[in-house]
């Protein structure tokens, strides 16, 4: 089946102003439901009800200590008064809050029931981490390969936490993450061509992050500018510290030597994973934010128009190119206090696309050198992900009325340092790729 649909559409190419491009049911589907509101259809989303639901699906009570629910509360009220939502938008939204919800319940029982869990310490970290579209994706799921590297599956992302009280032989949650996916594909046809959500593929761990509702993952999927605002004001040091025992129990589940996570999040807090996540070596990938940013911008307009009507291209860009900004600079200071530059290793974009075995060899230098059979293995994963896998993603600055002075206005300052303080040229031609 997935073969199927990789044949059907490797042809095809995707552009920003595709978004609007939905099926006609999911459009009609919209359309009759809200004409419902009237009788009482509308989905409610307040915090009380949401996390009610939670404990009567799963029959346990306890969120734990560490739970703090004014995220939730800020989150809810910037999507009812901000997010204009369609009845769908608002139906998948209700889910996926209740399912962050049923993680938290179901892992306190588990921490309960296996204290151990949490006395064991965190594996080592490599931490890909960069601006969106720069190539974390492809090097993640390069860096898989390696079994010695512990990833999050795309599964597992969805559900950290068993469904049930044991281990069934058969886990239901990749059953229903492969739903996810297959309902993905139907509901926006041309994400897939953009970045690939496959349910046994490697997956950026801030959908963990998104059990202690402070993460970026809303800004992304909507239109929640207090609630974005909010955030950047506001520590995480709770998220993070929760997401490393998340991850303990996803190491206790399925051991291995060393993590290998990802997501451009982290740029924001990369002070924080050191704190935190002990061990760390960072990969930041490098890549022409005049390339970077317009495709990231495309990404975020087909994924918002999933859950409202209400998109615009300027709108998307508006909110996430000052963003983009923000999330390098954190970056940079980061990187230039305290003489931090030892937990770089820097990878750049245009050399993981040309010649990604080079690369490899440059990350595995200080593990005393890449194993023979593991450049193999690295090769096979790239047959595996071709660049055009599910179509071709074709975009430009003018789809969103920017020039490269608009995005410049907020990334000199890293353009400068990737020029002067590591040499690099990422000149490329702006309009396609990932």
């Amino acid at each position: 089946m997935l073969r199927d649909y990789t044949m059907q559409h490797a042809g095809n190419v995707i552009k920003p102003t595709d978004f609007d491009r939905q099926p006609w049911w999911f459009k009609g589907l919209n359309r009759a439901w809200k004409a419902l509101y009237p009788l009482g259809a509308e989905i409610v989303l307040d915090k009380d009800r949401l996390i009610r639901a939670a404990r009567e699906s799963t029959g346990l009570q306890d969120l734990g200590g560490d739970f703090w629910d004014e995220p939730l509360e800020r989150m809810l009220w910037s999507i009812n008064h901000e997010a204009d939502l369609h009845p769908a938008g608002r139906f998948i939204s209700k889910q996926r809050i209740v399912g962050l919800l049923n993680i938290r319940l179901r892992a306190e029982y588990w921490f309960r029931k296996h204290p151990e869990i949490l006395d064991r310490p965190l594996y080592p970290v490599w931490l890909i981490t960069g601006l969106q579209r720069t190539g974390t994706t492809k090097l993640q799921r390069l860096l898989a390969a390696d079994p010695g590297n512990r990833v999050l599956s795309s599964w597992e992302a969805i559900n950290p936490a068993p469904l049930n009280h044991h281990f069934p032989a058969r886990d239901k949650r990749i059953r229903m993450a492969r739903i996810s996916e297959q309902s993905l594909r139907i509901m926006a046809p041309g994400f897939f061509a953009i970045h690939p959500v496959e349910h046994m593929a490697p997956e950026e761990d801030i959908l963990l992050l998104d059990t202690t509702f402070l993460s970026t993952t809303p800004e992304a999927t909507m239109h929640v500018p207090s609630y974005a605002s909010w955030l950047e004001r506001t520590d995480q040091s709770l998220a993070y510290e929760y997401v490393v025992k998340l991850l303990k129990f996803l190491q206790w589940q399925k051991p291995a030597r060393r993590w290998v996570l990802k997501s451009p999040h982290h740029l924001e807090f990369l002070d924080l994973i050191i704190k935190h996540f002990g061990d760390v070596r960072i990969l930041w990938t490098h890549r022409n934010v005049l390339e970077s940013i317009p495709s990231f911008l495309s990404m975020m307009a087909h994924s918002q128009k999933i859950f409202s009507d209400a998109v615009t291209l300027e709108r998307v860009a508006e909110h996430w190119v000052r963003k983009s900004g923000y999330m390098l600079d954190k970056g940079l200071r980061f990187r230039r206090s305290d003489h931090r530059e030892g937990l770089f290793a820097d990878i750049k974009y245009t050399g993981l696309v040309r010649d990604a075995s080079s690369v490899m060899q440059k990350i595995y230098e200080k593990e005393g050198g890449m194993l023979p059979q593991l450049a193999d293995k690295f090769a096979e994963a790239e047959k595996m992900n071709p660049p055009a896998k599910y179509g071709t993603h074709q975009y430009d600055l003018a789809d969103f009325r920017l020039t490269p002075g608009d995005i410049e206005r907020y990334t000199a300052g890293y353009e400068k340092f990737v020029s002067d303080d590591l040499g690099m040229q990422l000149a490329g031609k702006t309009g396609t790729g990932r």
